[in-house]
């Protein structure tokens, strides 16, 4: 009986020698990790977090986002993100589909760090696994960006014009941030910290959400005055993916299963459930309730926070930062956003401007502040690379964290807003009037639930009958949680 190739010889054809079988798991499932946040994690928080009538608009946004980018990743952007240098901030366009560039051993060329003789400090990145891992672990990053992104302008935004969005945001915003602090761009090289995407995914995510949602403009004003999440257990159930997904979003980032990705892990867990704690606590002491929706931001805020520094702080720092996560976004939104005009006339759906951006260049600085000497040689292309509090260079590493945020920062505001210029000429940014007023039936065609209402409390006089179930309700006063979806 004919034997296939790859098992003749001890599966040696289909094994090389660089193979690492335990690396290449690890990888393959923290993507899959990663790719279940977005699908259907934010699938299902999105659709269940907003009122009832963008329930499908808001969860298409999101699985279309995840299509379009798998597509336009393999075709052209894999390789602007980490493929040959082409500028110091962008890499050189081209398509990762064939098999002689997928089944070799992976590998970053831009990524070889030299010492100012020009000899080589640190060897270009080239994990035990091909290519082909490595280009679905990245481009399930680059698809949850796009995808948390679009919290900003659901409920409004033309879901036409969102097509068009999606690939050009990919190409000409996140390529850029992805090759200037991961592919070997000039904030790597630098010693720019980002362990896992602060600024890369979270930081330009937010920028970018908060830019659009400007030029798109806001909900219509019956939807800003009252926006009730049409199913808070089920946004609880996104939540929940989303954070068990970021043991594969942060454990993965070393490109290996060794001692620093467990460390990521356990950080990310330490963050996060901290921050929840604190968020929640703060609405109890200021509020007198505890908020689910207000929970579900502070552990966001806290897998954020966490995530440029995972593997890089000891887990004293992880509990601070989780401390500073919890409410340094919760002052910014419950607080500052109400009493700054800036913010008031931005309709940012979900707040991402303070889950993510807020968040994200929190994270990024206190990495500067709490990266431990010897996690960051684990990890960082760059010797003796160090927080501040360990002293030496560490002063200097606050310095780089603020300008590769800024980069990030400037770049997403202007990218972001020359593509809503753009696209604005050909398609409306913003749905119309009657779509607006009608929601996901205009939109689609389609609705989430064949019920009532739109999120009011059942009301005999208006509604007539009973339920379905014949139960009596009585109340029919507004919910009053105190974190409410902005």
């Amino acid at each position: 009986m004919s034997i296939p190739v790859a098992y003749q010889g001890g599966t040696s054809a289909a094994v090389p020698d660089w193979l690492n079988k335990g690396d290449n798991a690890w990888q393959m499932i923290s993507a899959t990790l990663v790719g279940l946040q977005s699908v259907p994690g934010l699938v299902i928080l999105y659709g269940s977090i907003v009122k009832k009538k963008w329930a499908v608009n808001s969860a298409f946004m999101a699985l279309y986002a995840f299509a379009a980018v798998v597509i336009c990743w393999v075709i052209w952007a894999y390789k602007m993100s980490f493929g040959d240098k082409l500028l110091p901030f962008w890499g050189k366009a081209g398509p990762a589909l064939g098999q002689k560039f997928l089944l070799k051993q992976a590998a970053l060329p831009a990524t070889t760090h030299f010492h100012d003789d020009g000899s080589v400090e640190t060897a270009m990145i080239a994990p035990y696994y091909p290519m082909a891992s490595m280009v679905w672990f990245q481009c399930v990053f680059a698809a949850i960006t796009v995808i948390l992104l679009a919290g900003s302008v659901l409920g409004r935004m033309n879901i036409k014009a969102w097509m068009a969005f999606v690939p050009l945001w990919l190409t000409f915003s996140y390529t850029v941030g992805a090759f200037s602090l991961w592919g070997g761009g000039f904030l790597f090289q630098w010693g720019v910290m980002d362990y896992s995407g602060g600024f890369v995914i979270h930081l330009s995510s937010g920028i970018a959400g908060f830019t659009a949602a400007y030029w798109v403009g806001p909900r219509s004003t019956k939807d800003r005055e009252r926006f009730p999440p049409n199913n808070v257990l089920l946004t609880l159930a996104g939540a929940g993916l989303l954070w068990m997904g970021w043991a594969g979003f942060n454990g993965g980032d070393p490109y290996t299963a060794n001692i620093d990705s467990s460390i990521a892990v356990l950080n990310t867990n330490i963050c996060a459930a901290t921050s929840l704690l604190v968020w929640t606590w703060l609405d109890v002491i200021f509020f007198d309730k505890p908020s689910v929706i207000g929970a579900v931001q502070g552990m966001i805020t806290g897998l954020v926070c966490i995530t440029p520094g995972a593997g890089l702080v000891q887990g004293w720092a992880a509990i601070i930062m989780g401390i500073l996560s919890g409410s340094v976004p919760w002052f910014t939104m419950m607080i500052v956003h109400k009493r700054w005009p800036l913010l008031q006339k931005v309709d940012d759906t979900l707040g991402v401007f303070h889950t993510h951006a807020v968040a994200g260049l929190l994270g990024g600085l206190l990495t500067g502040l709490f990266a431990e000497p010897t996690l960051c040689t684990l990890f960082l292309p760059v010797a003796n690379s160090r927080g501040g509090v360990y002293g030496g260079s560490g002063g200097i590493q606050i310095l780089k964290q603020l300008v590769g945020g800024g980069f990030i920062i400037g770049w997403n505001v202007v990218v972001t807003s020359i593509i809503c210029v753009v696209i604005d000429k050909v398609i409306p940014l913003r749905m119309s009037e009657e779509q607006l007023l009608i929601g996901d039936d205009a939109v689609h065609g389609e609705e989430a639930y064949a019920l009532w209402g739109d999120g009011e409390k059942y009301d005999s006089n208006k509604h007539g009958g009973l339920y379905s179930d014949d139960t009596l309700h009585y109340r029919t006063t507004a919910s009053s949680g105190a974190t409410q979806v902005i």
